[in-house]
C-alpha cells in the first residue's frame, strides 16, 4: 500500500517531531497542524513537511485538514486538563473528518493502562479514545499502547535529571510503581512500519522497552546517568497522595491526584514487539543525552568520579 501524503495531529509534539522526521526519511509529504506555528520550527526544516497553523478542535478544520491525505496520525494526548476532550472527543471527530475526506488508514496513539475500569480519568478516557477509532470499522484502523517514552527532549527523565540538580534529597512518590520505558526512535519506527502494512488493520499494539523498572530504580538511574550523588527516598501511599495533592496545586503540576491514580496500575506489558524493528534499552540511549555537557556541569561529574 502506497502512502504520499500523511497528516499528523500532535505532530509538533515529542513523538510527532520523530515520527514525522521518520516519514520523511521515508519519502512521504507530512502535514502538521499547530495552533502557532512557530512552535514548530523543528518541523519546518524538514524538506517536504507543511506546518499548518489551525486548531484542530474547531469546527470544521479536521475534516478541511485530512482531505487529500492518505492517512491520518492522531498522537495528542495530555497529562493534565481537559481528558475528555483530548482523549475521547477528538478520536471521533477525527473517525467523522477521516470518513468525510475518503480518508480510510488511520493510526492512533493510546497508552498502556488504558481501560474502562482503570483508576484514573486519563486511563478510562484513553480506553474510550480506542473504543472510538477500533469501533470505525469501515476504516483501517492501528492502535498503539506505549509505556512511558524516554528520549531526548522527554519530559520524563529529564525532569528527575533537573529535581537532581537542584535538590539534594528526592522524594519518589509511589516508588513501586513499574514501568517499562520505551525510546521514543523505536516509536516512531514501529509506527512507520505498520501505517503501510495491511496486516495492522484492526491491531493494538503494546510497546514496552526491553526492562521494567520501579520508579525509584528510573529516579537513580538518572542520578547515576547525570553523575550526581543524590539521597533517594520512596514515600509511602498517604505521603505519595499528599505530595500529589500539593504539587497539583502549583504552577507546572508537575504531579496530579490523577497520575498518582495511574501509578496504581503497572505500566508494562508481556507483549512480543512488533513489526520486526529492534528495542534501544534505556541505559544505551539516556546517558547521551542526560549526562552533563557544559563545564559548570563536569564539575560534579568529576567528583562523582572521584568519590567526593
Amino acid at each position: 500500500m502506497k502512502l504520499d501524503n500523511v497528516l499528523v495531529l500532535g505532530g509538533s509534539g515529542f513523538i510527532g517531531r520523530h515520527l514525522t522526521a521518520e516519514l520523511v526519511r521515508r519519502g512521504m509529504r507530512v502535514t502538521a497542524p499547530a495552533r502557532r506555528r512557530e512552535r514548530a520550527k523543528h518541523l519546518i526544516l524538514l524538506p517536504t513537511v507543511d506546518v499548518v497553523e489551525a486548531d484542530i478542535n474547531q469546527h470544521d478544520v479536521l475534516e478541511r485538514l485530512a482531505r487529500g491525505q492518505d492517512a491520518v496520525i492522531n498522537l495528542v494526548g495530555i497529562l493534565h486538563g481537559d481528558f475528555e476532550r483530548a482523549h475521547a472527543e477528538l478520536p471521533l471527530a477525527i473517525v467523522g473528518a477521516c470518513r468525510a475526506a475518503g480518508v480510510k488508514r488511520l493510526l492512533h496513539m493510546s497508552a498502556l493502562g488504558a481501560s474502562p475500569d482503570a483508576p484514573s480519568e486519563y486511563q478510562r478516557t484513553k480506553a474510550k479514545g480506542e473504543q472510538a477509532v477500533l469501533g470505525a470499522e469501515d476504516l483501517h484502523v492501528t492502535v498503539f499502547r506505549p509505556s512511558v517514552v524516554f528520549g531526548p527532549e522527554d519530559k520524563f527523565l529529564n525532569r528527575f535529571a533537573t529535581m537532581a540538580r537542584l535538590l539534594p534529597v528526592l522524594a519518589v512518590p509511589c516508588p513501586s510503581a513499574r514501568f517499562q520505558p520505551v525510546y521514543v526512535g523505536d516509536v516512531a519506527r514501529a509506527m512507520a512500519v505498520a501505517l503501510a502494512d495491511t496486516e495492522t488493520y484492526g491491531q493494538r499494539y503494546d510497546l514496552g522497552g526491553p526492562q521494567e523498572y520501579t520508579l525509584k530504580q528510573l529516579v537513580e538511574l538518572v542520578c547515576l546517568f547525570t553523575h550526581r550523588r543524590r539521597l533517594v527516598i520512596g514515600l509511602p501511599p498517604r505521603l505519595s497522595y499528599l505530595q500529589a495533592w500539593m504539587l497539583e496545586h502549583l504552577p507546572g503540576k508537575l504531579m496530579t491526584r490523577d497520575n498518582y491514580r495511574s501509578m496504581q496500575v503497572p505500566n508494562t506489558t508481556n507483549a512480543e514487539w512488533p513489526l520486526g524493528a529492534e528495542r534501544h534499552s534505556l541505559e544505551a540511549i539516556a546517558p547521551a543525552y542526560l549526562a552533563p555537557s557544559g563545564p559548570r556541569e563536569r564539575y560534579p561529574q568529576l567528583r562523582w568520579r572521584a568519590r567526593r
